[in-house]
């Protein structure tokens, strides 16, 4: 079969001829419906280097965004039929740890032995025509359209999560919400955020397209600029925000939600862009939080499925044909999408 595959560290992928693979005990073979081109993807191929924290050895097949239809189950699995379609739930912990037995493979307490950290995060992923998947990690997406849906296990369950952990901050009347920057992970958020709550969502990028995006589906938008801050602060009529969530990581945006806080405010930075930022006793919001989060949980993937089949949420995307996928890859580089890639192997 087909795939995309990250061969060396620092090196683009290749689209290359791999054996199909066999469930093996516990799992199931999926054909694939749709694999969403993700910049975590890009940091594996691109940016980490041999032994370096993180670093998943190669080769495997890249994808951690999958969905698909059963084809066929290994040894001791039941309850699945044939054709029906199902969303991929990425990490893959040790099964047993405390965090585990939650359904948050994520902060699995022995991630630093296992083998690797995810399905398409040194395990092989969806970026092909078939992928296998441990039974448990299987979500059922019922008659909802699974090419659209792959995006949804990460772009649509890192700021669920992050959200999730942020709606007491969020109850009541009068609470405001802010999104920085409004990629494909912040343009679901501000999805999320309008269903869950009642609060007003404010969002900022400094691209203008994606800001239409978002003020379409009801945020407030400002601009990028040295008084980002100020006009935030102005819309919430000068107490700052409730909840702010940081898609992107880097240093300026990280002082910007900062900035933007209020006073018992809850800060979460989502992107993983390397920033840092200061903390002074003087300049900081009464008993405001600043923490982060990683992905999310399987029982909130179920729940972002049940946001999906409502018609709560929908994923900007943009199809690629398998036999397209590295072009995918090349334009996610370049900032030439205005939607999440999601390679159709069937297309």
């Amino acid at each position: 079969m087909r795939a995309v595959v990250f061969e060396q560290y620092q090196t683009f992928p290749s689209l290359t001829d791999v054996e199909k693979p066999t469930p093996g005990p516990g799992e199931v073979l999926l054909k694939v419906a749709g694999a969403g081109a993700c910049h975590s993807d890009v940091a594996v191929y691109r940016e980490f280097q041999e032994g370096q924290p993180g670093a998943q050895r190669p080769a495997f097949v890249l994808g951690h965004e999958n969905s698909g239809w059963v084809d066929s189950v290994g040894e001791g699995v039941t309850g699945f039929t044939v054709g029906d379609a199902y969303l991929v739930y990425g990490p893959v912990g040790c099964g047993h740890c405390r965090y585990c037995s939650k359904g948050q493979d994520t902060y699995c307490e022995n991630a630093a032995t296992n083998p690797y950290m995810g399905i398409g995060l040194g395990r092989d992923g969806g970026m092909a025509e078939y992928v296998t998947v441990p039974a448990r990690n299987l979500v059922p997406l019922g008659d909802a359209d699974p090419i659209a849906a792959a995006p949804l296990s990460d772009a649509a369950l890192t700021p669920y999560h992050a959200i999730k952990n942020s709606l007491p901050n969020l109850a009541g009347g009068g609470k405001y919400a802010l999104v920085v920057g409004l990629g494909g992970l912040g343009q679901i958020a501000v999805q999320i955020l309008t269903a869950l709550t009642g609060a007003t969502v404010i969002a900022t990028d400094m691209k203008e397209d994606a800001m239409a995006r978002a003020a379409e589906r009801g945020a407030i938008t400002v601009p990028g600029g040295p008084d980002q801050a100020d006009r935030i602060r102005e819309i919430t009529g000068g107490t700052g925000v409730d909840a702010a969530f940081d898609f992107v990581g880097a240093t300026p945006t990280v002082k910007l939600a900062q900035a933007s806080m209020a006073v018992g405010g809850r800060f979460t930075v989502v992107g993983i862009a390397g920033g840092t930022t200061e903390w002074n006793f003087f300049s900081t919001p009464y008993e405001s939080t600043i923490t982060n989060t990683y992905w999310g949980t399987i029982e909130d993937l179920h729940d972002v499925v049940a946001m999906y089949r409502a018609g709560q949420i929908e994923p900007d995307i943009e199809r690629f044909a398998l036999a397209d996928a590295l072009e995918a890859y090349r334009k996610l580089e370049a900032g030439e999408l205005s939607g999440r890639a999601v390679v159709v192997p069937t297309l």
